[in-house]
């Protein structure tokens, strides 16, 4: 019986013990699932900031790809644009010698026109003495021409004064035959002397042609060789012009007329003004540079000066200072050149004018026509 009870005691004692081993593995298992599955949970999340962080990789990757292509295709583009520069950098070159070429050709022609100019003028010089020598020659021709004239009018009317005498003294007698005989050899004398007058005023009016021709001939020649110099003047206006244009650019009040420069009076003064504004002297400060440039290209032997001209409009002016458009349009014309001369140009190569309201452009009595009116000339002309 004792035998059997501790049997039984130790049956009861063992089942315990294998509880609480299982219990001990359970917590066991269960804890390290617990930590597995906070290592899952902090994996998975450090694998989705992987993921992040790759998917914006691959953006930036693909942006940089992006940015690259486009960096090809400019640097392409700027290759492009590098090989143009070098054609077109090749082409100026050429142009730039070929330009060269050109002024050394033209500065060549120039000082062989010059000579020939000189030459021309020497030749004009003594065309013009001979023209007035013949001219004197001619004057006298001319005295001479009526003096044989008034000779030859006074030997006719002997000459009829004696044809009749003749006839009267046809019915005398014998006596008076020798005296009639005598007449007639008068009368022979007289026609002769008749005669050679004519002929000496043929010869006059003969020579007198030719020197009219003469001086004709040299009134053609004097007449081109004004002609060349004109053209050529005209050729240093239309220079002048053209610098202008591109140094003031293209301003709606300024403008080229035939061989007139236009400024409209409101760019260079205030109204019922003559002092210029800050405005009028920049533009008029173009005006001077490219004035002098011109100048010491002009040859000194070609006579000419820049007009400055004023105008008004027809609207009057009652002022103390300007009594009319008169006294207004001649200062603002003198304002303008006292500031060229100030700016070093000659003044025996200005002049100014004024012509207030009576030469207009537009004859229209509107804002628009007064507008045109009012204004300043510049003209490149011979003296």
């Amino acid at each position: 019986m004792l035998e059997d009870s501790r049997r039984r005691r130790r049956g009861l004692n063992i089942w315990p013990g294998y509880v609480d081993a299982l219990a001990t593995l359970l917590l066991l298992f269960v804890f390290v699932l617990s930590l597995f599955m906070v290592a899952q949970y902090f994996l998975s999340d450090a694998l989705s900031g992987r993921e992040a962080a790759l998917e914006r990789l691959e953006a930036d990757i693909d942006a940089l790809t992006e940015i690259i292509a486009m960096e090809r295709e400019e640097r392409a583009a700027t290759e492009t644009q590098l090989a143009e520069l070098e054609t077109r950098l090749v082409a100026t070159l050429a142009q730039r010698d070929e330009a060269r070429a050109r002024v050394s050709t033209l500065e060549s022609q120039r000082a062989v026109l010059e000579d020939s100019l000189a030459d021309q003028e020497e030749t004009l010089a003594e065309a013009e003495t001979r023209r007035g020598e013949l001219e004197s020659r001619l004057a006298g021709l001319e005295a001479r021409e009526g003096e044989l004239e008034a000779e030859r009018s006074e030997l006719r009317d002997a000459l009829t004064d004696r044809e009749e005498d003749l006839e009267r003294e046809r019915a005398l007698t014998d006596d008076q035959a020798a005296r009639i005989d005598r007449l007639h050899l008068q009368i022979i004398a007289l026609r002769e002397q008749l005669s050679a007058l004519s002929e000496a005023l043929d010869l006059s009016e003969a020579t007198a042609a030719a020197q009219r021709a003469e001086i004709r001939d040299l009134g053609e020649r004097l007449n081109l060789a004004l002609a060349e110099r004109v053209q050529e003047l005209s050729q240093y206006r239309s220079e002048f012009f053209g610098r202008l244009r591109e140094v003031l650019g293209d301003h709606p009040d300024i403008r080229i007329e035939g061989d007139r420069f236009l400024f409209q009076s409101e760019l260079l003064f205030d109204t019922a003004s003559a002092d210029l504004g800050d405005e009028g002297r920049e533009q008029l400060a173009g005006l001077a540079t490219t004035l002098d440039e011109l100048r010491q290209r002009i040859p000194e032997d070609l006579d000419w000066v820049l007009q400055v001209e004023g105008h008004t409009d027809r609207r009057p002016i009652r002022t103390a200072e300007f009594p009319s458009n008169w006294e207004l349009s001649s200062a603002r014309a003198q304002t303008i050149v006292r500031y060229l001369m100030d700016q070093g140009i000659p003044p025996e190569r200005l002049a100014a004018a004024g012509f207030a309201e009576y030469q207009p452009v537009d004859d229209r009595d509107t804002p628009e026509a007064w507008a045109r009116n009012r204004r300043i000339e510049l003209r490149l002309t011979n003296r």
